[in-house]
């Protein structure tokens, strides 16, 4: 009944003549999910800070369930096809993912496109992650030296570049990564983009349109795409979310594949009746909502996290 009623409103409107703009992208997500994820946990310690060097400066919130012991940590990048969201509108998401957990979370408030291109928010990600230990001491937050990359959707994409940036790096260790129907392949070549691609809620030319405001120098998309790029096996422990009706479902499945092949410890949570962007929908599907986090969580208690 929601997706009728919101496909009636996207045919009406370009009836209309409306033309989407930046802004009311971004308006709408923010809209979208301070109305569907009005469940918003207290957590014994949020903190809004920054990370910094020379002159690059990024908003984080850091979330703290429990200050009074060390705990594992969460690196959180937002969804938002690398051009919405941000560490205000995923509050609510980022304060379920810390008490589910009971994961230190650190959301990054990277810059967007267009105004801000490829690859500048994913700079913004490396120096939060170079600057985390130092950032959390420099709070006197208790944590542990465990490492997770979290992102959905275009965060799933960052989180994924950057552990195949990672991989080699004896300074950074990213014991985990947790993928949330994560965008992989930016040249859409996947079968699922076309299947999905109209009337589930993510459409295959917004998506189209998201990629060229964020690529816009002519860069290889097939390079920067996770899906593509080289894998070790030192790629991080990696539990994968899709859901069935979304465009992006492929090259999730696919990429745990290739992570599996190469002894990579993997799983894979499927939700065989979810289109994209559910947890920014919690109130239509609050069951899957609270089977995601609680697979999470899951995920990072066997690996030894906690």
């Amino acid at each position: 009944m929601w997706l009728d009623a919101y496909n009636q409103g996207l045919a009406q409107l370009r009836q209309a003549g409306y033309v989407a703009t930046v802004e009311a992208i971004r308006d709408g997500l923010s809209s979208l999910t301070a109305t569907c994820v009005t469940d918003s946990p207290d957590i014994a310690r949020v903190l809004d800070t920054h990370a910094s060097q020379q002159s690059q400066t990024v908003p984080v919130r850091i979330y703290h369930p429990a200050p009074d012991r060390p705990l594992p940590v969460i690196v959180f990048l937002h969804g938002g096809g690398h051009m919405a969201g941000s560490v205000a509108v995923y509050d609510p998401i980022c304060r379920k993912l810390s008490k589910a957990t009971q994961h230190i979370v650190v959301s990054v408030d990277y810059r967007l496109a267009p105004e801000s291109p490829y690859p500048k928010g994913l700079s913004d990600a490396r120096m939060v992650i170079g600057q985390l230990w130092p950032l959390l001491e420099k709070h006197k937050l208790a944590y542990l030296s465990t490492l997770t990359l979290v992102g959905d959707s275009g965060g799933g994409a960052m989180a994924a570049t950057l552990s195949a940036d990672y991989q080699y790096d004896p300074d950074v260790n990213i014991h985990n990564q947790v993928l949330i129907y994560p965008s992989l392949d930016y040249t859409m070549s996947q079968p699922s983009v076309t299947e999905n691609g109209k009337g589930l809620f993510l459409q295959q030319d917004k998506m189209q349109w998201y990629f060229d405001q964020y690529f816009q120098h002519g860069e290889d998309r097939q390079a920067a795409s996770p899906l593509f790029m080289a894998k070790s096996e030192k790629m991080p422990r990696t539990l994968m979310i899709t859901a069935e009706f979304c465009p992006l479902r492929d090259e999730g499945v696919a990429y745990v594949q290739q992570l599996s092949a190469l002894g990579i410890p993997t799983e894979h949570f499927h939700l065989d009746d979810m289109i994209h962007a559910y947890l920014n929908l919690e109130s239509l599907v609050p069951m899957q909502c609270r089977a995601t986090y609680q697979k999470i969580a899951e995920f990072l208690i066997t690996s030894g996290d906690n």
